[in-house]
């Protein structure tokens, strides 16, 4: 299999800070394959562990695939900041899924991490509300 460019985007969503929260992830292949979308009911917890969330769900289906370039899209400036090092993970919690998401970036052989305005991440965005609807229809 030829390596390929790979596009994630990401998003957490949290009802409540904390409160019923939800991780989207949208994977682009460059290949023109058909985009995967993925999203995961997180219980209980804060935004910022959700956008998180998101982005591990995403760096896991990723790495499913033989990936040449993989670029981030967010919209949460404090895990695009954090991630490129511009901001350090002061709140304990969080220092964890940095440290899970940094090791899984480790494995790509070119990552650019943006930060996008919240309209460009519309899907990314339903996908995490949607897990969060899902879970409480039962």
């Amino acid at each position: 299999m030829t390596p390929v460019d790979v596009t994630v985007r990401v998003d957490g969503a949290s009802r409540g800070n904390p409160g019923p929260s939800g991780a989207g992830a949208v994977v682009e292949f460059g290949d023109g394959r058909a985009p995967r979308e993925l999203c995961e009911y997180l219980g209980e917890t804060t935004n910022n562990v959700a956008e998180y969330r998101a982005l591990l769900l995403a760096l896991e289906e990723a790495a499913r695939h033989e990936v040449s370039s993989l670029t981030v899209h967010s919209d949460s400036e404090l895990l695009v900041r954090q991630l490129r090092g511009e901001y350090k993970v002061k709140a304990e919690h969080l220092r964890p899924l940095h440290a899970e998401a940094c090791r899984r970036l480790r494995v790509f052989p070119a990552v650019r991490i943006l930060h996008v305005p919240r309209e460009k991440n519309r899907r990314a965005d339903s996908l995490a509300n949607l897990a969060i609807d899902q879970h409480r229809k039962g």
